[in-house]
């Protein structure tokens, strides 16, 4: 919420000046960043085509620089540095009582000559063949090369100079985008502020977090300061504290004075729940650790964002690709590829998710898929003619079916964390259970429906798809040359490694054809398709400002489930529960409740490091395989990021969708049955229910029950 208009300064607002702009330049930064490695590999093989000589044996990294002449002597008198050598040896072997030699023990040995000579005569070898390798590293010496290794190696050196400074920049984007969520009251909370006393309770609530935080930072680099040891990146610990202190400042002044909403003061107790989460878990975790002596924990734990910089920032990337991805037409013109068949909204919704769960795949968190795409979803179902429950819902599950999935970043990390499995196992697996949570929303969906399916005959519906297949074909011709190009100039695949840099650079190029393209034409939809902007650098600057706002948000709350995960573990709370239990159906309950209780208040990737090194060796030591554990860990999280009272993808969903539009929804149900008025919640969270409940325990019962042992030869064998 802006209390003041904003300034314009050469038609843009001094918001976007300082805030949009530089977060923008991180962006491309990170992109130059991951591109230049691909592209710094290519110059290196490029040079080695152009001026390696496989004949005189000599490659590009060879001649990257000056060559220095070898300081040894090829022609050297091979009898007289014998007859040198030997004599040393002799005048060593004749000292007597020498310390070092006494180390070792035996008395000194005569040197043997024969022996002197061979190994004179190697050196001289090795020698000549350095000279040799000079003379022709010399020779190619060309202006030609040297122009072209100081355009290599000054590239090197940039991108390198960005590579080492990963944390930097990942620190600079969560500050800048954290100072512009808190001033817009952007923070992810149960519900946002609407009255006067919901901000200045928010306010209130990070004016203590920030001050813990700030404490926290200080006496964290007091202490290294204090240890006689250098301290490592200290700008780190330096913009730490600068973001604090201006957050501080920012919700000082707004307790001292308050902003004042036109909608009136509210009640506190409404009031609490627009608390955002992130000051929650800054002030549990900072409370929880002064009380136990350890002013700095905070401030540690936070500071793990630092040591996985490339994976938060390609989740930044992610919400940048989703935010350009709207202001494009790419969905409209898939969308009109399945309307001649009038699909239902439930099968069309279907359709939807099962496309949407590969997207998820590329980013690894659903909240993150929510967060860039659940719009496009929402107001797709929308048009449709499905419900706005029913939309809610379908956009609140969207990023929960695809986290299994190859080649889901999270599944990587489990992977590189627990021995006991693999991607390819886990990979196997989990398209199996991404078949069943999908199917089991079909079901419930189509069960529910209360409307009449009456899809269009094949012979009407395959011509006017036919026709609207026409308009897509440039666009896919833009996306397939964007991904040829990578993969035949840069030998770059599209993969979970490569899809963070090459998907942006897709969209960008996608977003400038199609705004080019389509100049001065009227929106396909125009019922939803306000938020689009005309011209390209207005779109790319609406989705950049749209980006940030979600950055913030999402980033501190994932920053302080960090803290949050290291109360747990210093906490020792675990320590309280058996590590074998009677049975492994009572260890699979107790795991199964902890994992969706995890789910409930931490993000996914600090979650995996706490179960690998707290929760994984109960599963083990109770018999329970790696891969079914782990395929029930990542289902139990899905639900429990579902589960009130946090919920949080249903707080991104009324977060990307809009607090008025979630609002009309609740009302225009407001008196029907106890299902359709919570539709939004019980659809979602039924379905992954069922969907734990069958991942958890359907393979113990096949184990157990010697009725069921003929279910086990459904699967497949699990490849290695």
């Amino acid at each position: 919420m802006n209390t003041t208009p904003s300034r314009t300064v050469l038609g843009r607002t001094l918001t976007e000046w300082f805030f949009s702009l530089p977060v923008f330049a991180l962006l491309l930064l990170t992109l130059i960043i991951g591109t230049g490695e691909m592209v710094h590999g290519q110059l290196l093989k490029l040079g080695e085509s152009m001026f390696g000589d496989h004949t005189a044996q000599v490659q590009y990294f060879m001649l990257r620089a000056d060559p220095v002449k070898p300081e040894c002597n090829p022609d050297i008198n091979v009898d007289a540095e014998v007859a040198r050598q030997s004599a040393g040896g002799k005048a060593a072997g004749g000292a007597a009582d020498d310390d070092i030699d006494n180390l070792f023990g035996g008395a000194p040995t005569a040197v043997d000559p024969a022996v002197v000579r061979k190994s004179v005569l190697q050196a001289q070898e090795i020698c000549r063949l350095k000279h040799d390798l000079y003379k022709k590293v010399v020779q190619h010496q060309t202006p030609q090369l040297k122009l072209y290794r100081t355009v290599e190696t000054s590239f090197h050196g940039l991108f390198q100079l960005g590579t080492d400074n990963r944390s930097l920049i990942l620190l600079l984007m969560v500050a800048i985008s954290a100072i512009t969520t808190t001033i817009g009251f952007h923070h992810i909370g149960i519900r946002p502020g609407h009255y006067s006393k919901d901000y200045l309770l928010q306010s209130a609530s990070q004016l203590l977090a920030t001050g813990l935080l700030l404490y926290s930072c200080w006496r964290y680099y007091e202490i290294l300061g204090d240890s006689g040891v250098p301290i490592e990146h200290p700008l780190l610990h330096y913009i730490w504290m600068g973001l604090f202190t201006i957050l501080l400042l920012i919700n000082l002044k707004r307790v001292v004075m308050p902003v004042k909403s036109p909608h009136g003061e509210g009640e506190w107790s409404g009031a609490f729940l627009s608390i955002p989460l992130y000051a929650h878990m800054a002030t549990v975790a900072g409370v929880y650790f002064l009380i136990k002596g350890h002013d700095a924990g905070l401030a540690i734990y936070i500071n793990q964002l630092m040591e996985l910089p490339s994976i938060f920032m390609n989740l930044g990337l992610f919400i940048w690709s989703g935010m350009l991805l709207k202001q494009s037409r790419l969905v409209d013109l898939f969308m009109n590829i399945l309307r001649p068949w009038s699909l239902s909204p439930q099968l069309l919704t279907y359709i939807v998710l099962l496309a949407a769960s590969y997207a998820t795949a590329y980013t690894g968190a659903s909240g993150v898929f929510v967060i860039a795409a659940g719009g496009i979803i929402y107001h797709e179902v929308r048009a449709a003619g499905g419900t706005r429950q029913f939309a809610l819902a379908a956009t609140a599950m969207s990023g929960s079916l695809g986290v299994v999935l190859r080649p889901c970043l999270l599944v990587v990390l489990i992977a590189a964390l627990n021995k006991q499995v693999t991607t390819a196992g886990l990979y196997h697996w989990g398209f199996y259970v991404f078949l069943l949570t999908s199917t089991l929303f079909f079901l419930a969906s189509q069960l529910l429906r209360t409307e009449r399916a009456a899809i269009e005959s094949p012979q009407k519906a395959i011509p006017a798809m036919l026709r609207q297949v026409i308009p897509t074909i440039p666009y896919i011709i833009v996306v397939v040359t964007v991904v040829w190009l990578y993969e035949a100039v840069l030998d770059t695949k599209l993969n979970e490694i490569t899809a963070p840099t090459i998907m942006p650079v897709i969209l960008l190029i996608t977003l400038i054809y199609d705004k080019i393209s389509n100049k001065g034409k009227t929106e396909l939809t125009p019922d939803y398709a306000s938020h689009r902007q005309e011209g390209v650098e207005k779109s790319i600057r609406f989705a950049t400002n749209e980006t940030i706002g979600h950055i913030g948000a999402l980033l501190s709350l994932m920053t302080l489930s960090l803290a949050m995960g290291g109360v747990i573990e210093r906490s020792e709370v675990m320590g309280f529960f058996p590590k074998v239990f009677e049975n492994h159906w009572i260890a699979m309950s107790f795991l199964v409740v902890t994992k969706v209780l995890l789910g409930m208040i931490m993000d996914p990737f600090g979650a995996v490091v706490l179960v690998s090194g707290t929760l994984a060796p109960i599963a083990y030591a109770n018999n329970i395989d790696p891969l079914h554990f782990w395929m029930m860990v990542l289902v139990a999280f899905e639900l429990g990021y579902l589960l009130p009272p946090v919920a949080i993808n249903q707080l991104l969903t009324r977060q990307v969708i809009g607090e008025e539009e979630v609002n009309t929804a609740d009302q225009e149900v407001k008196q029907m049955g106890f299902y359709r008025r919570y539709e939004r919640w019980i659809l979602p969270l039924a379905v992954m229910a069922v969907g734990l409940v069958v991942v958890a325990y359907a393979p113990l019962a096949v184990h157990d029950f010697p009725q069921l042992k003929f279910m086990a030869d459904w699967f497949p064998p699990v490849p290695h």
